[in-house]
């Protein structure tokens, strides 16, 4: 909406989902980051313009690169694995290939090679964690390891705040647990849970309180 170029690539091969939200269906993915990985496409053949008809008008766009959703496909990375460096070099490739302002990186819930990889390459670091006494435990985790990689800007979003909690309490606990600067604390909308992530939620609601607390998120990620 602000008229950048974006892209977002779904790296969780073994899990992916975000598809689902831009309404890609397995029978129209004839490429996916998959047939890059294994040496089949150029990383940008399988991007997919899903720029939202309402975005269009003001020049932004968006490109998605989605992970394979057939289950053969899904088992194969699980049975073979892929060069990891290979994917490094396709972000790069992609960047440049789609002239990008902005690539986001959806990684893996965990830890494993291609997420300290990817996390070791990017310039802004976003952990989405939910106030639970598990995510803040996962979360220490994953913000000490970019500490060591040594990623210029950490950021913590705090998602599905139950409408029982007081968000600057929390918003306070955060910042001092981790040192972190809290980029928002979205709460836990109903609107959104019925979506079932069935479409962009700033697409679907432009002028919901949630979008609007999203646009100010997307704000201090562009700063």
């Amino acid at each position: 909406m602000t008229g950048k170029r974006v892209g977002i690539i779904d790296t969780d091969i073994q899990s992916p989902g975000i598809h689902v939200l831009f309404g890609i269906e397995e029978q129209t993915m004839t490429l996916a980051l998959n047939d890059y990985l294994w040496g089949d496409c150029a990383i940008e053949q399988a991007a997919y313009d899903v720029t939202p008809p309402s975005v269009k008008p003001t020049g932004g766009s968006i490109y998605l690169i989605p992970s394979s959703i057939k289950s053969g496909e899904i088992a194969r990375v699980l049975r073979e694995g892929y060069d990891v460096s290979r994917l490094i070099d396709g972000l790069r490739q992609l960047v440049k290939q789609l002239r990008l302002d902005i690539l986001f990186i959806d990684t893996h819930p965990g830890l494993n090679e291609e997420t300290l990889l990817s996390m070791s390459i990017s310039d802004t670091l976003a952990v989405v964690m939910r106030p639970d006494s598990q995510d803040y435990q996962g979360s220490a985790v994953t913000i000490e390891l970019a500490r060591q990689l040594e990623v210029p800007r950490l950021l913590l979003i705090v998602n599905k705040l139950p409408a029982a909690f007081d968000a600057e309490a929390v918003k306070e606990r955060v910042v001092q647990a981790y040192g972190v600067p809290v980029a928002a604390v979205l709460p836990l909308h109903e609107d959104m849970v019925c979506l079932a992530s069935s479409d962009v939620f700033a697409v679907r609601f432009p002028d919901h309180p949630l979008t609007e607390q999203l646009k100010a998120l997307a704000q201090v990620v562009l700063s």
